[in-house]
């Protein structure tokens, strides 16, 4: 396993399902009566969140507590930052702390990169979302998923998702989400097919180990999965499409549509969901899609992260996972 996890890119296929496989046990955690491993304990974890968040601060503070770990949420307004403190001086003070670990968001992309590289500290970097760049443990949780709902979660152990063919549907051009899932599923064996309006599009899409597609309707009845992403507001300073009705229309998943895939096809959202533009709410209820499931996934991936980066460095393939015997009293 690498000394840190920056982005999805940087993981091999061994890499991506070990990470996957060591998920599985620790999901076995959360079904036990006491849902906490000491693995952690002693290390101390720190939250350093320069972008809002909720839905993924809250995971891995979920995840690191049940692995024991001590953990300190750093939220850049209120902070040294919003008085301009760069983000060298806020890694020194950390490194002062003696940190183990830093979960870094934040808002320019190869922010995460640099901390990891720069010296400035000795703690392995989780990247949990950077600009428009990566957003790692979000892939992983996507596929996490994939693989339970289309593979199995016993038989899915030791497999890749070969053969699947997934579908990203809305703003790929702001998706940090859309370009992570891109390259883990392409790592994955997984045939991924881009589907947007040409404007929401990236520059040199064409180089990215993927299709693309500007007709909905054609791709969705040879999909195994359909995940909506969320048209970014506040990243856009144009106009990308005429109407969010035309963009709706065109691009946003409902009953209708929804009848035309496979029937053993999944709908994914990574969050959070505007409904009634990228998908209905009858789509978003309904059982094919995996949005609480993919929330849940999210805590079992960030433990299998940490535990993999902090707990099991200098630990055999066959010590992966934590035993039963090791659960916290």
């Amino acid at each position: 396993m690498m000394r840190h996890l920056i982005s999805a890119a940087d993981l091999t296929k061994d890499d991506a399902v070990r990470i996957l496989d060591t998920a599985e046990e620790m999901a076995r955690v959360a079904d036990r009566p006491i849902k906490k491993l000491p693995t952690l304990r002693g290390r101390t974890v720190v939250n350093l969140f320069f972008e809002d968040s909720t839905r993924t601060r809250i995971s891995f503070e979920a995840a690191e507590k049940r692995l024991s770990a001590d953990v300190i949420n750093f939220s850049a307004k209120g902070s040294s930052v919003s008085k301009g403190e760069s983000l060298k001086d806020t890694a020194q003070t950390l490194e002062a702390m003696g940190v183990d670990a830093v979960v870094i968001r934040h808002g320019a992309s190869g922010a995460p990169f640099r901390l990891a590289t720069s010296g400035w500290i000795d703690a392995a970097v989780v990247n949990a979302g950077d600009g428009t760049h990566q957003h790692p443990t979000q892939a992983l949780l996507d596929a996490f998923t994939m693989r339970r709902r289309l593979v199995g979660r016993d038989a899915g152990l030791g497999q890749d998702l070969a053969g699947k063919r997934v579908t990203l549907v809305g703003d790929i051009l702001h998706s940090r989400v859309a370009r992570s899932n891109v390259d883990l599923l392409h790592t994955l064996g997984a045939e991924v097919t881009l589907v947007a309006p040409p404007t929401l599009l990236p520059v040199g899409v064409g180089s990215w180990p993927c299709e693309v597609s500007y007709d909905l309707d054609r791709v969705l009845p040879a999909s195994d999965a359909v995940m909506m992403l969320r048209v970014q507001r506040e990243r856009m300073n144009a106009a990308f499409f005429p109407t969010e009705r035309e963009y709706s229309r065109r691009y946003g998943l409902d009953g209708e549509r929804m009848a035309r895939m496979p029937g053993h096809a999944l709908v994914m959202h990574p969050g959070p969901m505007v409904r009634g533009m990228e998908i209905t709410a009858e789509v978003a209820d309904s059982e094919r899609c995996t949005v609480v499931e993919q929330v849940a996934n999210g805590v079992s991936i960030r433990m299998a992260v940490l535990y993999l980066l902090l707990g099991g460095q200098d630990q055999t393939a066959q010590q992966t996972a934590p035993a039963p015997a090791t659960e916290e009293k």
